[in-house]
């Protein structure tokens, strides 16, 4: 492993690690921002949700699943894209050698 390499995963443990020892909470902004708007003088509901999950436990897996499936409809079309492009021996003309 080059010292390049061995620099590089020290990095990314330093930057997964001191936020964990800090203790500071882990909270997304989108709850922050819907109470300050919601506190917000005039402030009324357009539409409220079809369905609400009935935990946080779903609520995150379903987030999780979209994730996986947003990932593989990416992955598909990254690799039917890089597998209609042609090969550097196709595009000179010349036969890829068998072997």
């Amino acid at each position: 492993m080059s010292k390049r390499s061995v620099w590089m995963l020290l990095a990314i443990a330093v930057i997964t690690v001191v936020p964990l020892l800090m203790g500071g909470k882990f909270e997304g902004a989108d709850g922050e921002a819907a109470a300050i708007v919601e506190n917000t003088e005039g402030f009324s509901q357009w539409f409220s949700p079809i369905w609400e999950p009935p935990s946080g436990e779903v609520a995150s897996m379903l987030f999780a699943l979209q994730a996986a499936l947003g990932g593989l409809v990416l992955g598909y079309a990254i690799g039917r894209m890089h597998g209609r492009r042609p090969s550097d021996d196709q595009k000179d003309g010349a036969m890829a050698p068998r072997g």
